[in-house]
């Protein structure tokens, strides 16, 4: 006896991105693929695409779970993540990518993983652990694992590395992509670091560093995140580069995820510049499909259902979102539910002292000063001319110098202290636990009894970010890793917000002031930063005293 099928039927106007063309027509769907698409005389109102990919992205940087952060994306059209776990492993290792993709199996967003290339991101910082070539090795035999992920380390990469060269090899030899990372790398350096066989970049900072990267062989992912963005300088690329281009976030918080949207706040803000949507759809759809050889649909027949319905191709609000043929979203509500994984952690301090944060005041000596810019990952430096009090160089307002201070999560040991410029605090202090890439803490204040304060009150929690001033001290915990919670997107990205607020009233012009503060100890991003064991020229790729001797 032949089996019943369930057949549904979606109906409204085609998106064909692969032959660029829209018609009316009925989309069916059996057993979790398209069964047919017939054409239709009807005029339906509202529009029928492949879902969206987000090309490249942490989603530890969202603060949650891949199950709560599922439940924040899918309702925007999200389908589908390239997603590297470079965060947890940094805390944890492997541990950290099994539980990623173990939390991940509970929600219908597809979630492809890759294997974290640089863990440690350098040896100039302590990590909670190290993958050697030979466990990505074996990561990257795992069918659960689709591509070796951004490789940080590109000095190792033309420099002939035994240990990074072991680690591509091994992506090559399995014929599975090898995603780059390589800020304002140009010249003859660029030229050896592409002919590795490294396929994509989502650092470009300028038109002319995306060509040079492109003309290389290399696929650019203009990044559009919280922190960093880059649309705005490389969206011309739409009309010279199309097929050498897709999208991403790289780094997004619960808030814009919730307000402005994933990818499908890129897709607007092509639209509001003139793209072609086609132009814009193959970058965020079809170009990381073929490049990562995803199984997604592309609302072709045969192919698995993922697609969703949107109003119209102007204003791109998502109505509907299907996933192997199941509505996940739709109506304005999730269609699913997620558990809660129990968290896992690598977090081994007690509480600091002011004592432990004073730097001693040297007469007519210059101080090195960190240069943060607001939506922007690279920094400068500065030489500064510090006054002392009490015989200590503390922070000033006035010049909007303010100290910063690192603390080593993962075993007792004393802070390294620094001075930075353009965070804009003129009362407080803000700290975290997500403090890329090794995510040892981190803040920045006016005070140093603030500093400790927010400092003490993360490490009270084993993780988190946090805010003081005086007696006015809030936490928001992340007790995954100290990167992430379970909590709903809704309820973390409320308590967020009202955190960049208080740090705003505080004085900081910065967008996102907690994101940009977690990027200042990245230490292969140029040129001055800060780690659990210095401060570090990135540009020498060597240490450098905080006083100019």
């Amino acid at each position: 006896m032949e089996l019943l099928r369930y057949i549904m039927e979606i109906k409204g106007k085609i998106v064909d991105i692969i032959n660029s063309k829209i018609y009316s027509g009925i989309v069916s769907i059996a057993n979790g693929k398209i069964e047919s698409i017939r054409e239709s005389k009807k005029d339906y109102k509202v529009y029928i695409l492949p879902g969206l990919v987000d090309s490249h992205i942490h989603i530890e940087s969202s603060m949650l779970t891949p199950t709560q952060f599922s439940k924040l994306v899918v309702p925007r059209g999200t389908v589908a993540v390239v997603t590297d776990p470079h965060e947890i492993a940094n805390v944890m290792g492997v541990k950290g990518v099994d539980y990623m993709i173990e939390d991940a199996e509970h929600t219908p967003l597809k979630c492809f993983f890759g294997a974290p290339s640089c863990v440690p991101a350098t040896s100039f910082e302590t990590s909670g652990a190290i993958i050697d070539s030979i466990e990505i090795a074996d990561l990257l035999k795992r069918e659960d694992i689709w591509f070796l992920s951004e490789m940080m380390n590109f000095p190792g990469v033309i420099k002939n590395d035994t240990e990074v060269g072991s680690k591509i090899n091994a992506a090559q030899r399995l014929e599975k992509r090898i995603d780059g990372h390589a800020p304002g790398l140009m010249g003859d350096s660029l030229k050896k670091y592409a002919s590795a066989g490294i396929s994509t970049d989502h650092e470009c900072m300028t038109i002319q560093e995306a060509i040079d990267k492109i003309n290389c062989g290399i696929t650019v992912q203009i990044r559009e995140g919280s922190a960093a963005k880059n649309f705005e300088q490389l969206w011309p690329l739409f009309n010279t580069n199309p097929d050498d281009i897709m999208l991403c976030t790289d780094d997004s918080h619960p808030d814009e995820l919730l307000n402005k949207g994933h990818i499908d706040k890129i897709i607007r803000l092509g639209l509001s510049k003139g793209i072609d949507i086609f132009k814009l759809l193959r970058a965020a759809i079809l170009k990381p499909i073929i490049h990562y050889n995803l199984p997604l649909g592309l609302l072709r027949v045969g192919d698995p259902a993922d697609f969703i319905v949107v109003d119209n191709l102007e204003n791109f609000n998502v109505q509907e979102t299907y996933i192997n043929g199941k509505c996940v979203f739709g109506g304005g509500e999730l269609r699913f539910e997620v558990p809660v994984s129990p968290p896992i952690n690598n977090f081994n301090i007690s509480a600091i002292a002011i004592d432990d944060i004073q730097v001693k005041y040297k007469a007519d000596k210059d101080i090195r000063v960190i240069e943060a810019a607001d939506g922007d990952l690279v920094t400068k430096k500065l030489m500064y001319s510090p006054s002392g009090t009490n015989g200590f160089v503390v922070s000033n307002t006035k010049d909007d110098i303010l100290k910063i201070v690192v603390l080593n999560r993962y075993r007792q040991a004393p802070p390294v202290v620094g001075f930075i410029k353009n965070i804009g605090l003129k009362k407080g202090a803000i700290a975290c636990s997500v403090a890329h890439d090794s995510h040892n803490l981190i803040a920045v204040g006016v005070s140093d009894a603030d500093i400790v304060k927010a400092l003490n009150e993360i490490i009270s929690y084993k993780g988190g970010i946090s805010y003081a001033q005086n007696t006015e001290i809030e936490c928001l915990p992340l007790e995954v890793a100290g990167l992430m919670t379970s909590k709903s997107g809704q309820e973390v990205a409320k308590l967020y917000q009202r955190m960049n607020d208080k740090a705003q009233e505080w004085g900081s012009p910065l967008q996102a002031p907690f994101m940009t503060l977690s990027f200042m100890s990245l230490l292969v991003i140029p040129q001055l930063k800060i780690g659990d064991k210095g401060l570090f020229d990135v540009s020498t790729f060597s240490f450098t005293n905080l006083y100019v001797e």
